[in-house]
C-alpha cells in the first residue's frame, strides 16, 4: 500500500497553534487505500504547543506578537523530508490556510482572517522535491471518490454477469 504524508492535525493530533487537532472524517476512507505518515513541520521545527498564531508576511513567518519564526518553519519543512524520503512518499495531504501546509490559500499576513492565494513553507519544499500536494478534499476527490465510482461500476457489472 502506498504511503502518503498528511498534516498531523488532520488525523486529530493536537499539534495546532491553539493546542487542538483538526480531525477530518475523510481520513477514515483514505486509510482504506493508503498508509498515512502524519507530520507537523511546526512542531518538528521546535515550536511549542500551544503557540502564537503565525502568518507569512513578505517571505517571513511572523507570529501575531511580531516574533520572526521563519527559521523554525524552514527547519521543520527540512526535517519532514527525511521520513518522507525514507517511506518513498510521492503525495502529501496538507492543511490549507496554514503558513506551513497551505496548498492553495494562506492567511494574508494581517491577522484579520483574510486569505490570499499562496503556499506554505512545507508545501513549497515538498513541491521542490517533486511531491504532489493536495488539500484533503482534493486528495479524496482525485484518489478515493473516483476509485469508489470505479468499484461501484465494477460491482454493478459483476451483478449483471451473474
Amino acid at each position: 500500500m502506498e504511503t502518503v504524508m498528511i498534516s498531523a492535525c488532520l488525523v486529530g493530533d493536537k499539534v495546532r497553534y491553539d493546542g487542538k487537532g483538526k480531525y477530518n472524517p475523510l481520513v477514515k476512507e483514505i486509510l482504506q487505500k493508503y498508509n498515512l505518515l502524519p507530520l507537523c513541520p511546526e512542531v518538528l521545527g521546535g515550536l511549542s504547543i500551544p503557540r502564537d498564531p503565525s502568518e507569512i508576511v513578505k517571505e517571513k513567518v511572523i507570529t501575531k506578537n511580531g516574533k520572526d519564526v521563519t527559521k523554525e518553519y524552514n527547519k521543520g519543512a527540512f526535517l519532514c523530508l527525511n521520513p518522507i524520503s525514507f517511506k518513498h512518499v510521492r503525495k502529501a495531504i496538507l492543511q490549507d490556510r496554514s503558513p506551513a501546509c497551505g496548498v492553495n490559500k494562506i492567511h494574508n499576513g494581517k491577522f484579520d482572517d483574510g486569505l490570499i492565494t499562496g503556499e506554505g513553507i512545507l508545501t513549497k519544499k515538498l513541491k521542490e522535491n517533486n511531491i504532489e500536494c493536495y488539500t484533503i478534499e482534493e486528495f479524496y476527490d482525485k484518489f478515493i471518490k473516483e476509485d469508489k465510482k470505479d468499484d461501484q461500476t465494477l460491482n454493478e457489472l459483476n451483478e449483471l454477469v451473474k
